[in-house]
């Protein structure tokens, strides 16, 4: 790999929007790592892409576990020296959907924020050095239109009688931490954003969706490769701004 060839790492990448987030930045021509938490799961994927002819490589990274943040940063510094891209795209639902907002448990508050937030600045926090080595790096939130605060308020939004509180609340931290990492990261070429893929047909929500999958891949692989006239501590859909 010569010096100027991108190198990029997506989390909770296995199936789903994260897989295909990596399909289509490999497809760019990014080195990019498959990250999973399962190691046979991970390596498969992986070998799946490789043999479709793009530069993909597994990476075990168990996003919850500090010990596998802390192998995956040695790995990914002792292999590259840099990271360019990182795509923050791991997440849970464990919210009962037969509960109302009171009645969720507080277990699922903790697991969901474990996974959906505590996790995501960790790991951002454990690779920044690397990030801060790359020209200039582009950090992926995956957030959810489920965050947007003034969407929930808004008698005639679509998520207005869609309420998943657990969940909800978890990626509306995550757009609070994307702008005040970008904040910080200012003054550098360094830019953070956060995305909504949209509602896609996964095994997360049970194949419902309006969209399929490489469609919601595109946000985050729009927002990944953005120049330097991109914006950062923004929040979209496919390039369209979205309320916080």
């Amino acid at each position: 790999m010569n010096a100027t060839q991108k190198v990029a790492l997506v989390t909770g990448a296995t199936r789903g929007i994260g897989l295909e987030t990596v399909r289509q930045l490999a497809q760019t021509g990014v080195t990019t790592l498959l990250a999973g938490r399962d190691a046979g799961r991970t390596k498969e994927a992986a070998e799946k892409l490789k043999a479709e002819g793009l530069p993909v490589e597994p990476i075990l990274l168990e996003v919850t576990s500090s010990e596998s943040i802390a192998k995956a940063v040695a790995e990914v510094s002792s292999r590259y020296g840099k990271l360019d891209i990182l795509v923050n795209n791991a997440g849970i639902v464990v919210d009962d959907m037969s509960k109302a907002p009171s009645a969720q448990t507080l277990k699922a508050w903790r697991e969901t924020f474990d996974t959906n937030l505590f996790a995501v600045v960790e790991v951002t926090q454990a690779f920044l050095p690397l990030l801060k080595a790359a020209p200039a790096a582009r950090i992926v939130n995956v957030s959810s239109q489920l965050g947007s605060i003034a969407m929930h308020v808004d008698p005639n939004s679509p998520i207005y009688n869609f309420k998943i509180p657990a969940y909800d609340a978890s990626k509306s931290a995550i757009n609070s931490w994307t702008v005040h990492l970008a904040y910080e990261l200012r003054d550098t070429p360094i830019k953070v954003n956060a995305i909504h893929p949209g509602y896609v047909q996964t095994d997360m929500n049970g194949g419902q969706g309006e969209i399929d999958v490489p469609t919601g891949a595109k946000s985050s692989v729009g927002m990944a490769l953005i120049g330097a006239d991109g914006p950062t501590g923004s929040f979209s859909y496919l390039g369209k701004t979205l309320p916080w």
